[in-house]
Formats: structure tokens, sequence, C-alpha cells
């Protein structure tokens, strides 16, 4: 299989790292060649953190070039549109529509753009998008902490990840706490019916 690469964007507390390295264990469940890196921003909670996942025979760096996302997972509408640089015609863009409001805009009392506006930006790389009010439904599962699990599974749900969806499921089952397997594994299985339903309507 050539390189697949999925970029995760989103703010420090949100999870975005423990999705990359399910991604990562997943990977190598399925022995495929892979590649984790996380960029920080700012360390503390809040700051934004970009995580990049490369999968492929001989996939050695774990850089991915500008324009190469094969898929941008945005956990935070404003930090998937500051990653937009990764994206192409070909990218699949994953969104979470709840806002968490960055520092400088509250300081410079700077109005944060309206999903709309975003999406009409991301149109402009590719239509291939698909919106998840992840915290509704991490809610419906027990707990809005569980929205990075939530977009796992949408993620899976799609279709496009080169890994088996039984492999990612593994993963989260041993990547969180055993007291919050059951709860994260009814956040996947939300996301990933999500999307399956999303595609029987359409």
């Amino acid at each position: 299989m050539k390189e697949f690469n999925v970029v995760l964007a989103g703010v420090g507390g949100q999870g975005t790292l423990l999705a990359a390295e399910a991604l990562g264990v997943a990977a190598v469940k399925d022995k495929l060649d892979v590649r984790v890196s996380e960029i920080h921003g700012m360390a503390q909670r809040g700051g934004a953190v970009a995580s990049t996942v490369r999968i492929g025979e001989g996939v050695f760096a774990s850089t991915v070039l500008e324009g190469q996302a094969h898929v941008l997972l945005g956990f935070e509408p404003l930090e998937t549109l500051r990653n937009l640089k990764f994206a192409s015609v070909k990218t699949l863009v994953i969104m979470n529509t709840e806002k968490i409001p960055p520092t400088e805009l509250t300081a410079k009392n700077m109005k944060y753009p309206s999903i709309t506006e975003v999406v009409q930006k991301i149109y402009r790389f590719t239509r291939k998008t698909v919106l998840v009010q992840a915290a509704q439904l991490a809610s419906k599962a027990g707990s809005n902490l569980a929205q990075n699990v939530v977009l796992l599974g949408v993620l899976a749900g799609t279709g496009t990840l080169p890994l088996k969806t039984e492999s990612l499921r593994e993963a989260v089952r041993e990547l969180v706490p055993a007291e919050h397997v059951e709860m994260n594994l009814r956040a996947f299985q939300l996301g990933y019916e999500s999307v399956k339903e999303g595609r029987k309507k359409a």
C-alpha cells in the first residue's frame, strides 16, 4: 500500500494525541508501516495541537507535506482552518463543529467565524467534508470527553482508512483507562453509525 496521510488538528485537552496514537496502534496491528508525530503549540490546555499519522510501505519520515493529507481530522473549527495547508481536492475533511475560541480572539475582541464561513473556506480546497456534532454524540455515550473517540468512529465509518475497523476498536480498548473502555467504545460506535446513517439518507 502506498502512503496514506492523516493530519489531526485541535487544541490541548481534546485528546488529539490519543486519537493519533490509536491510529498508530491499529496500523501496527494490521502489520503496516506507520509513523506518528505530534506538533504542540502552546503546551497548556487550550493551545493548538496537531499530529500527523503516515501509514504505508516504506514510510520513514513522519512529516506530511502541504497538500498531501488524505484526511484532515479537525477537532475544532478554527484549528481545522489553520491546517488547511495540508489539504487538496483529494482530501477528506472531517470536522467537529464545537467551537473553542482561542484566547487571542477573546483578547482582541474578534468574532469567531460561523460554521458556514468555516465550511466555505474548506470548500476552496475540497468539497469532501463531513461535519460532526461530536459533543452531542460523546454525551450520548456517557461523557463529553469522548469526542476524540467519536471522531475516530466517524473516520472509520467513512471507509477511507486503510485500517480494519476492529483494529481501531482494539487500539481504543488498549489505550483508554479500563474504567472508561465501555463508554469510549460506545462513543466510537455512535460516530461510526452516524456516518453510515448519513450515507443511507444521501
